[in-house]
């Protein structure tokens, strides 16, 4: 496929040079359907990306797309602050039903914002009112947002130098497989809480990602996260599970922390929540910790009635029946057994991953970058992760055929046979 990149244009002149994803992508994007977009000029890319994983169900879900207009068309609310509203309703409902009880929850739900980062900001707060201390734990390698709090618990130099201040009251420690496996988990984290000369302000809580997205594709064991659970129980710390990139079904079960078989006390979710790219997160945490009050932590558009139209039409449609996590770990294992055959031909290449969400690390950090670069001159999208941008992070929607799912992985094999 021949494709010319866009003019200087309106883009390039007004736009800021901030804009990122554009530059990998050189492409004026038109429509899109299912794991597929279309550009202005009709060549069509098959879509390893998901909006970040924020299309887990695809573009412009046939589903989800008329509950939308529906909805529209007899005026239903659009902008609702925190009001009760016949939308708001119904998604509450149905997400107790489909996903809570099911699951044996008991979470509080809290809307605090449109954005992954506004739901991270409010729960770094309650940890914070609730235990009455200011520092928190994160790890290496971690993405929480882009706002000042989120900021302090993330791992990524570049991301953290934007911040233009001193990012303070967060403490990184080692993510699981930090030192590859050649120091006790948690060793250095213990021997700092209990020492009481170590300098390490008591944590008010713990925030981890079961798997790291910006990170690198960082995966958890289920007995690494378990054995986390026990430590914040023994400090009384609370435990923050960031569920933004890695829940509504992406590894599997509609939680990430499903298959350790943990409850956090906090979780939080954005991007696919909504099903439909529409704005919207939720922070989620145990009802004695629901000790705000009223109009402590608001915000303007944390009522998008539009997105809980979505996404109660979502839980209906997919986790109603048990047949979507089903279906997404089926579609890990067809990738999982490609990548096996590429990673045989080619040496300086990893892999690891989770259900529909997969990385290939290359020792070369900018081999990635060109197989990605290829990868969009055949039709592909994929984006890069990690610290130096060395993995190949492949992203589809859950809903993705198995036939474009093994073109799009035919393809990939292609891009780096022929960066190699």
């Amino acid at each position: 496929m021949t494709i010319t990149p866009p003019a200087l244009s309106v883009f390039e002149t007004l736009e800021s040079e901030v804009r990122s994803y554009c530059r990998g992508w050189p492409a004026v994007f038109d429509r899109a359907q299912g794991a597929r977009l279309t550009d202005e000029d009709g060549h069509s890319y098959l879509d390893f990306f998901a909006g970040a994983g924020s299309l887990n169900y695809g573009h412009n879900n046939p589903v989800l797309k008329r509950a939308l207009i529906d909805y529209i068309e007899r005026d239903g609310i659009t902008h609702g602050l925190d009001m009760a509203t016949t939308a708001k309703r119904a998604f509450l409902e149905t997400f107790q039903n489909v996903i809570l009880r099911p699951r044996d929850l008991p979470y509080k739900v809290m809307f605090p914002g449109p954005t992954g980062t506004n739901a991270v900001e409010s729960a770094l707060k309650l940890a914070r009112k609730v235990k009455g201390r200011e520092s928190v734990v994160s790890f290496t390698n971690a993405f929480h947002g882009m706002s000042l709090g989120s900021l302090a618990v993330t791992g990524n130099a570049f991301k953290r130098a934007g911040a233009g201040i001193p990012l303070v009251h967060g403490t990184p420690m080692p993510f699981d497989n930090y030192f590859d496996g050649t120091v006790p988990d948690f060793l250095w984290f213990e021997r700092l809480l209990e020492d009481q000369g170590s300098g390490l302000n008591k944590p008010a809580a713990v925030i981890v990602e079961t798997v790291q997205g910006e990170g690198g594709i960082n995966v958890a064991r289920a007995e690494w996260l378990r054995a986390l659970k026990e430590l914040c129980e023994r400090q009384d710390m609370l435990l923050i599970v960031d569920d933004i990139q890695m829940g509504c079904g992406r590894t599997g079960g509609f939680f990430s922390f499903e298959e350790a078989g943990i409850v956090p006390d906090i979780v939080t979710l954005s991007k696919s929540i909504s099903g439909y790219g529409l704005p919207m997160s939720l922070c989620l945490f145990k009802p004695e910790l629901d000790i705000w009050e009223p109009g402590e932590h608001n915000g303007t558009f944390r009522g998008n009635n539009p997105a809980f139209v979505t996404a109660a039409a979502v839980l209906d449609a997919y986790w109603a029946d048990g047949q979507m996590e089903k279906q997404t770990l089926a579609r890990g294992q067809q990738v999982e057994q490609a990548l096996l055959s590429i990673c045989a031909e080619e040496p300086t290449a990893q892999f690891r991953g989770r259900g529909l969400v997969w990385g290939m690390e290359f020792e070369d950090p900018a081999r990635a970058s060109a197989v990605c670069a290829r990868a969009f001159e055949l039709g592909l999208l994929l984006e890069t992760s990690g610290p130096q941008s060395e993995v190949v992070k492949l992203l589809p929607p859950l809903t993705i055929t198995t036939d474009e799912l093994d073109e799009g992985l035919r393809t990939l094999a292609r891009c780096v046979r022929e960066t190699a």
